[in-house]
């Protein structure tokens, strides 16, 4: 894969790798090939010994991922992967490589985009953005690192509360409840990126790794349940249930899950 159609990816001279979600006009939300040419610019930036730090970031200001894209799932998505997107892959993967990865939040981290910003060993944030869940709200759910790893961000009690309510939450309860590092003004939102990754380009890199590696074997389990999670998320996308959630999404009308569980 040598040219990107749905992200950006860019080198800068200090050695931080900034790869951008690049479909604005989708709110920056994923389908199949999103994730195949995230996952290969993360292989990339993880293993160039020439970079120190990964940023992800959303193109524009409205978004910085609002997850699945809705207009590409009917059922299962349209890539590979358990579910029709390997999503779990890229998960996995932005724990796996050696670099710190940063999220740099502008606007909406929705859905599979709040679980992106969770997964990323540093989250920073512009005053605007957003915060929040929708799996239940649309017939799906995040059965592995975006639920249970969630919990050791933020506490069981507040992340039950993000899935079942699927509420939204701003830049500064985020700050409060752990979920992100900083929250800064929205025009100081890349000069405090940048600040950042001018600090960890300083640290041993050495170091850095077998510190990412350490916090993430204490976790390393849930890439268990994730990926068992999946299989069963495969089978309650082929269900009535949850087809209804996407199809009331793309009729702007509420879902009416209840009329498919009632007499069972």
């Amino acid at each position: 894969m040598t040219a990107y159609e749905d992200i950006l990816y860019e080198v800068r001279p200090a050695g931080v790798a900034r790869i951008t979600i690049n479909r604005p006009d989708r709110y920056n939300a994923f389908r199949g090939r999103t994730v195949d040419e995230l996952i290969h610019a993360f292989q990339t930036a993880g293993w160039d010994k020439s970079i120190g730090v990964i940023v992800l970031t959303g193109a524009g200001d409205k978004a910085f991922c609002t997850g699945g894209d809705q207009g590409a799932h009917d059922g299962q998505y349209d890539g590979r992967g358990t579910i029709g997107l390997p999503i779990d892959e890229l998960q996995s993967l932005i724990r796996d490589v050696p670099k710190p990865v940063i999220a740099r939040v502008a606007g909406f981290a929705i859905g599979g985009g709040n679980v992106l910003a969770t997964i990323c060993d540093l989250t920073i944030a512009s005053e605007r953005a957003q915060f929040g869940q929708v799996g239940p709200k649309v017939g799906s759910v995040d059965p592995g690192f975006g639920t249970a790893y969630l919990a050791r961000v933020v506490g069981e009690k507040r992340a039950r509360e993000i899935w079942y309510l699927c509420r939204r939450y701003t830049a500064a309860e985020a700050l409060q409840m752990g979920l992100v590092n900083a929250v800064v003004p929205h025009e100081e939102l890349d000069a405090e990126v940048d600040r950042w990754c001018a600090e960890l380009i300083e640290r041993s890199p050495t170091a850095i790794a077998l510190a990412k590696r350490s916090f993430n074997a204490d976790t390393e389990s849930i890439r268990g349940i994730s990926s068992m999670g999946m299989q069963a998320l495969s089978l309650y996308y082929d269900t009535d249930e949850s087809k209804e959630g996407g199809v009331a999404f793309r009729e702007k009308r509420k879902p009416d899950f209840r009329r498919f569980t009632e007499g069972k």
